[in-house]
């Protein structure tokens, strides 16, 4: 007997799962290139919770992570069409897409992260979201990825004469390219995944990118000298194919978007908390940091990179207010 109602308790968990299941009038997939457990994943799956709650559980998102829906640009594409329905993506994939991301995504254009927060959160951020929908996308909120600097296996850089002759390597992007030669050092555009043994090697001198990226691809074993210059504060985005969207009443479109909106302070949350944990472990490793460098010489360096970029008068436009926003 204590067996068979073991069996029938089993069973009725199982189809109380079923049920939950069921209860899903429609199911959001989602993609992220980020590992599980990554704070970009779990916001999203914060937000599908809160979302599934106020839809009175119609509607649940699943959460694809690790590039399982394809590589950032490839889902993308497929968010546009409709195969996937939702996507968290870097601005810098939108680049040749969307102009506003690029203009975004310039060097030095922000301040600080409290500056990016106070840009992408205001008037200026709700007209980047805007800008999505030509695309057959719509922008729902803006995520953080924190803040990227320079680090390499030779020396500490605290000026900019420092990274004279010095290379180091870029994602493949003109603007990355085209930013570490600004300032006297030699760009070459690698892989990540061959980044590490490549400095280990000599055939590169650093890298740049965020202290979690930092620690965990073990880059801090060969290059232990941080400079924090943070060079770029790129936002990411949370968007959602027009076609998905289209297909939903007014009243689910709105619980959508609010849950997107309220999911931005559990993401900013945990990155914090990722970059602390990820900087006190090179720190403990003997990473030696460099910190309160004159960053004005790098900014100045950067004009060219603003000329080339920055030619329409809207572009222009842009990048004004953002420096104008306090």
């Amino acid at each position: 007997m204590k067996h068979k109602n073991i069996l029938l308790a089993g069973v009725a968990t199982l189809c109380a799962m079923a049920g939950a299941a069921s209860a899903c009038e429609t199911t959001l997939r989602s993609s992220d290139t980020h590992p599980d457990g990554y704070p970009t994943v779990e916001a999203v799956r914060a937000m599908g919770e809160m979302v599934k709650e106020r839809s009175g559980g119609r509607i649940c998102i699943e959460v694809y992570p690790s590039s399982q829906l394809g590589e950032e640009k490839d889902a993308i594409e497929q968010t546009q069409f409709g195969v996937i329905d939702m996507i968290r993506a870097s601005f810098g994939t939108f680049d040749t897409l969307i102009p506003e991301t690029r203009i975004v995504s310039l060097p030095y254009l922000f301040r600080d992260v409290d500056h990016m927060h106070a840009v992408m959160d205001g008037e200026i951020g709700d007209g980047i979201l805007e800008s999505f929908a030509a695309h057959d996308l719509v922008g729902l909120a803006f995520y953080d990825a924190g803040a990227r600097s320079f680090y390499n296996s030779q020396k500490p850089i605290s000026s900019i004469e420092d990274m004279e002759g010095m290379k180091f390597r870029v994602i493949q992007s003109d603007v990355f390219v085209d930013m570490v030669d600004a300032l006297g050092a030699n760009a070459t555009p690698m892989p990540y995944g061959e980044v590490y043994s490549s400095i280990q090697t000599g055939i590169l001198d650093g890298a740049e990118n965020n202290w979690p990226s930092y620690d965990t691809s073990g880059h801090y074993e060969v290059a232990k000298y941080f400079t924090l210059d943070e060079h770029l504060i790129v936002p990411e985005i949370v968007a959602m194919s027009k076609s998905t969207w289209d297909g939903l009443s007014a009243e689910d479109q709105e619980i959508i978007r609010q849950a997107a909106q309220d999911s931005v302070a559990v993401q900013r949350d945990l990155w914090a908390k990722a970059e602390a944990a990820s900087r006190a472990r090179v720190e403990e490793a003997g990473v030696e940091i460099v910190e309160g460098i004159d960053k004005q010489p790098f900014i100045d360096a950067m004009a060219p990179l603003y000329e080339k970029y920055v030619t329409t008068p809207e572009a222009k436009d842009l990048v004004q207010r953002i420096r104008d926003t306090e």
